[in-house]
């Protein structure tokens, strides 16, 4: 059983650990990017998305590069000042941030798909398992052209090293490997469900791929 005083003592900074998580990964960079550029509302636009891929298609690649950076920024940082107060907060930290950038409370909790942050999220919690499914993202995009399917691999990939890792030696800032992958496993339904509409355009072949416009 865990030690109650312990927990009463651990659970506050659990909480501000997950408020700052969400409040940080709940900025909605794409949709700030595109109306600073002149483009408008980027949720008008395309797959009405507020990611890095919608962002492509309104703004072209440099905007939708700082989309990706940032979006990525926004779960790698939180994740990394967290850890300052130890293991347990990153982990929430690194839960907030993905959960903000999918449910942000300004935009009526309706945001994007968390590709980006989660890959942030892993490359702050254990830069190996995240350079695992940034590679995974690369490999799939381009031989198949499709970010969609890019990034349901590869957040899988990214939750299958970090089991397969958590058997060696420590690999991150959470003490247990095993709560990193557990972290990355709880990470993969989070980001499928976003792209329930993808998957049943790639069941039906119907999944524009990168650069179209969709």
């Amino acid at each position: 059983m865990p030690d109650p005083i312990a927990w009463s003592y651990v659970w506050p900074y659990l909480l501000a650990a997950l408020a700052f998580g969400y409040l940080a990964g709940s900025i909605p960079f794409g949709l700030l990017l595109t109306r600073a550029a002149g483009l408008g509302d980027i949720r008008k636009v395309g797959s009405g998305n507020i990611g890095a891929t919608n962002v492509l298609r309104a703004g072209g690649k440099k905007l939708a590069a700082a989309a990706l950076l940032l979006d990525a920024g926004k779960g790698l940082v939180p994740v990394l000042i967290a850890a300052q107060a130890g293991p347990h907060p990153a982990l929430a930290a690194a839960l907030g941030a993905v959960l903000g950038h999918l449910f942000p409370v300004w935009l009526g909790f309706k945001g994007g798909k968390g590709m980006a942050t989660a890959l942030g999220v892993l490359w702050g919690l254990a830069w190996a398992v995240g350079a695992i499914a940034c590679l995974g993202w690369l490999v799939v995009a381009l031989v198949f052209r499709m970010s969609s399917l890019a990034s349901l691999m590869s957040i899988a990939i990214g939750a299958a090293a970090a089991w397969i890792l958590a058997s060696t030696q420590p690999f991150g800032l959470v003490l247990s490997n095993t709560h990193i992958a557990e972290l990355a496993t709880i990470l993969v339904p989070l980001v499928w469900v976003k792209h329930a509409q993808n998957i049943r355009r790639l069941i039906a072949g119907t999944e524009p791929r990168i650069g179209a416009k969709a």
